[in-house]
């Protein structure tokens, strides 16, 4: 079955961009990012941006926003049976490069997940102005998915804190 992205979620002047590969069944069916209730990501942001993860979808998305970071997908479209990434089969790429042009700000790339990192430097890296790429750090970050079962929501949340250093840059 052929699966399309959402749209960036993205303000002003972003200084992180959190990727996906794809969203999953369960947010595509609700239509919003990282909607699976075992899905560790608005838990984990809401520890690290000081929100109540059990907010309405656009008020997580607004202190997202408010604190500089933006989502998005690497990928447009795809076929996929189910929501593991393993499935996806037919990759189109979202035009990260001219997002990543538009937004000069954002100096940090955060991959949720191993297929979210090898598809974002298949399809982006090469494609980036060596500028941009000098300008700009990519970190592969564990899934936040419940199928990534090797790490407990403390490593997960040990390895995603290092955002805040893009977050609330020092000096």
């Amino acid at each position: 079955m052929k699966i399309y992205s959402f749209p960036p979620v993205i303000a002003e002047n972003p200084r992180v961009l959190i990727l996906g590969s794809m969203p999953g069944k369960r947010s595509l069916e609700m239509q919003q990012y990282y909607a699976h209730p075992q899905n560790a990501f608005w838990r984990i942001m809401g520890e690290l941006l000081g929100f109540d993860p059990g907010l309405p979808y656009a008020e997580r998305l607004a202190h997202l926003t408010r604190a500089g970071v933006a989502l998005w997908d690497v990928l447009h479209s795809c076929e996929r049976q189910g929501s593991l990434d393993t499935a996806i089969q037919m990759e189109v790429p979202n035009d990260l490069p001219r997002l990543l042009e538009e937004h000069p700000g954002i100096r940090l790339v955060g991959c949720n997940g191993g297929k979210s990192w090898s598809a974002f430097h298949k399809h982006v890296l090469s494609r980036l102005a060596a500028g941009r790429q000098a300008a700009l750090e990519a970190r592969r970050l564990p899934s936040t998915s419940p199928a990534n079962a090797r790490l407990d929501y403390a490593q997960k949340l040990a390895a995603w804190r290092p955002l805040l250093d893009f977050i609330h840059p020092s000096g």
